[in-house]
């Protein structure tokens, strides 16, 4: 089942994508799930700078996203999670090497329901008896999922929390378990964590074995390549670095 669920997720989003009748004119930004909310806020603004360009966003695990792309799927602009799905993007020739820049930092974060008593402070708690459900996205498709795999293996304990997993499509699916106490804990990104106060709480920074780096580029499509490289230059400028950082978002 786990095998046929990201090939569903692509199927559906696809579809979705089609369906929404992306017009030619419009700038289609796929981004990971992560980027949700800051991106909205980016796009807004960058269409009352180019009122003549409409921002078309599409998140969702990063890998998934460039499956979409790969397959046809419109998209100009690429906004990775970590570096391995745009080694892929590239080695796809989905996107211009030459434009690929990384523009933001993140920090993994292990999660519980706001409500949890559960004390948790290490990541070696996550092996006790009363711990019996973590979320995280799935490694294969996910790199919040990469990065957790990384810490928990360089920590000795991949085995045992991966005894107790409940695999999340994308970062924000992981989040959404938490905060409905679905799972005793959930590993996330920093900025994940902070769209919801009320709902989880950090119970620990998780210590990552490679830079949680973001990096975008434009895509090989070529109708709005001049449009996607204005975005993209958008993203990097202080105004976009601005709104980044205001979700949380740290410089590259």
């Amino acid at each position: 089942m786990s095998c046929k669920r990201p090939l569903l997720a692509l199927s559906l989003a696809l579809s979705a994508l089609w369906s929404a009748g992306v017009q030619a004119a419009d700038l289609v930004v796929s981004a990971a799930a992560s980027l949700t909310n800051a991106f909205k806020d980016v796009a807004q603004a960058y269409e009352k700078e180019h009122p003549d360009t409409h921002v078309v966003l599409n998140f969702g695990a990063s890998d998934v996203l460039l499956q979409q792309i790969v397959k046809g799927a419109p998209a100009d602009v690429f906004a990775s999670a970590d570096q391995k799905a745009m080694d892929k993007a590239v080695e796809e020739k989905a996107v211009r090497r030459d434009t690929r820049v990384d523009f933001a930092a993140n920090q993994i974060v292990l999660i519980v329901p706001e409500d949890s008593k559960a004390g948790i402070t290490s990541l070696k708690d996550l092996t006790r008896d009363d711990i019996k459900r973590i979320a995280y996205g799935n490694p294969a498709s996910v790199p919040v999922g990469r990065y957790t795999q990384g810490a928990l293996e360089a920590a000795g304990l991949w085995n045992a929390v991966q005894a107790k997993s409940v695999l999340a499509q994308n970062v924000r699916q992981s989040l959404d378990y938490v905060a409905r106490g679905e799972v005793d804990a959930g590993f996330v990104f920093a900025t994940d964590a902070a769209i919801m106060p009320g709902k989880v709480k950090v119970a620990l920074r998780v210590p990552s074995q490679t830079p949680v780096t973001y990096p975008i580029a434009v895509t090989a499509r070529e109708p709005a390549a001049k449009e996607a490289q204005r975005f993209v230059a958008y993203v990097l400028s202080p105004a976009g670095q601005a709104i980044l950082s205001r979700y949380g978002f740290q410089q590259p």
